[in-house]
């Protein structure tokens, strides 16, 4: 389908333009010029473009998006309409949906060490961490395409060389994207001329922080020298906070979790994403009961540290990490008694 102004249809609405340029320049033949004229720069901006597009397709995932890209691409149209041409039409928006799923994983290649891997012919990458002992602790899963799609605006960079597995980190762009798309923290207490209570972060706020409560504790030692929390331990609160960040998106992304601690919801175990982590996340919860789950729930999804934590329920100083592990030990027997769960790890 090709509009009566010239644009050519079926690129997506976050295609950057570099990467438009390229596309409509390769696969549509578009004079270098015309799309320079178009976008209101200069000729060797959108030829510097194009080049270093072309340098990129050494990287797999940058090959495969343009490649994709180049599949939805409309069919050729003249040079004269593309001579005559203005584009008057800004991109079309992503989806809701879409946006937030990349910066879900944005936020898990933003914490320390995390690494997004992807094998080659696979439909599905992972972020990845070393956990201890050398062992690799999965964080998230994604599409292939979006991974695609990551690389192609440049929030992700391959690490090294790109072997069977190739390796991506976070780049500065992606952490400029992930800090604009996350709400202005509330102004610090104490500094205002009127009185102010003490508001509770909001959980965006909490979502963009690096580490959480986990990750701390499964690097302290106990007295054996042995690590506090176990990695089974970490898989499985890891893995409740995949499936909450799952739940968030789409519709309904304000509801109210705790109210599945009283055991009263439907806890289906099916479906894909985010539905289907809807019904893991209740069942999980509603499994752990009220107390234990209320643990899990704000220190594995919330991400509230033990201090907060030992506040909130009115328990003496260094508790709170005692019942976490207790709820991780239940919440690790109910991954293992579900039907066709994979453990994350």
């Amino acid at each position: 389908m090709q509009p009566r102004d010239g644009v050519r249809a079926g690129l997506p609405g976050w295609v950057p333009p570099a990467v438009r340029h390229y596309i409509e320049h390769v696969e549509g033949g578009a004079p270098i010029r015309v799309l320079a004229r178009r976008s209101a720069v200069h000729a060797s901006t959108v030829l510097r473009q194009v080049r270093q597009l072309e340098s990129r397709r050494d990287d797999p995932l940058v090959d495969a998006g343009l490649k994709r890209l180049s599949q939805c691409f409309g069919s050729d149209i003249s040079e004269e309409n593309e001579m005559t041409h203005h584009d008057r039409h800004g991109p079309r928006p992503e989806a809701g949906g879409e946006e937030a799923e990349a910066l879900r994983v944005l936020r898990r290649m933003a914490e320390p060490g995390a690494v997004l891997a992807v094998a080659a012919e696979m439909a599905v990458a992972a972020v990845m961490r070393e956990a201890e002992g050398g062992a690799a602790q999965r964080l998230a899963r994604l599409d292939r395409s979006l991974a695609e799609t990551l690389a192609l605006r440049g929030w992700i960079a391959a690490r090294g060389e790109t072997g069977r597995v190739a390796r991506y980190r976070i780049t500065a762009k992606g952490r400029a994207a992930l800090r604009a798309a996350m709400p202005a923290p509330p102004p610090e207490p104490g500094f205002a001329e009127a009185q102010a209570g003490f508001a509770a972060a909001s959980q965006g706020a909490r979502a963009i922080t690096n580490e959480g409560p986990l990750t701390l504790l499964a690097r302290r030692r106990d007295r054996d020298g042995r690590p506090f929390l176990a990695r089974e331990l970490v898989a499985a609160g890891e893995r409740l906070r995949e499936d909450f960040e799952l739940a968030q998106i789409g519709p309904r992304v304000t509801q109210d979790w705790s109210r599945y601690l009283t055991g009263g919801c439907d806890g289906g175990r099916g479906g894909g994403a985010p539905s289907g982590a809807r019904g893991r996340l209740a069942a999980a919860l509603s499994d752990l009961g009220p107390g234990l789950g209320d643990v899990a729930l704000r220190c594995c999804c919330y991400l509230e540290g033990m201090e907060v934590l030992e506040r909130r329920m009115g328990w003496s100083a260094r508790s709170g990490k005692i019942v976490l592990r207790i709820a991780l030990e239940r919440l690790r027997r109910h991954y293992d008694g579900m039907s066709g769960g994979d453990m994350i790890g």
